[in-house]
């Protein structure tokens, strides 16, 4: 991937996001939050892992977990053998979060952002930071930290 432009403060100008889709469903990744994209990957299986644990793989010589961003999000099983993956960093800790597909790098000014509406999912509206509406499509923006504290969540 190309160097993407830094722009993290709404006082800048556009935000770039890496858009995805899962179940039908438009969200983004803020771009300077992804590691990596990947094809489908072969997983191993982690015993006694939360049923959001998919699996671990080997990228590089690292050890990542891979994170079923259906079985998180409540939504119905796909065949993981065609779940792409963004590869994201979490309290020092790389995560793959597996997708239905990949989209592009897209810029968005802020005039188009909203808090999440009462009628976003429950399950989406717990790991979004609000959307952006875009040509008669919504696109979450995605919550990193949010979305990968599941474990403390249910413990509470």
């Amino acid at each position: 991937m190309s160097e993407p432009k830094t722009t993290t403060s709404s006082d800048d100008g556009p935000r770039e996001f890496v858009t995805a889709s899962l179940a039908g469903q438009l969200f983004g990744v803020p771009v300077l939050s992804v590691h990596d994209i990947l094809s489908p990957h072969a997983l191993t299986n982690v015993p006694l892992a939360p049923p959001e644990v998919a699996g671990a793989l080997n990228l590089r010589g690292r050890i990542v977990t891979a994170i079923d961003l259906r079985a998180r999000l409540g939504l119905p099983p796909a065949d993981r053998e065609k779940s792409m993956s963004i590869v994201v960093e979490h309290r020092g800790e790389p995560y793959s979060l597996l997708i239905d597909e990949v989209g592009e790098v897209l810029s968005v000014g802020d005039d188009a952002f909203e808090r999440n509406p009462p009628t976003l999912d429950v399950h989406w509206r717990e790991v979004a930071s609000g959307v952006f509406r875009l040509d008669g499509q919504l696109m979450v923006v995605l919550d990193v930290d949010r979305l990968l504290d599941f474990g403390q969540a249910r413990a509470a």
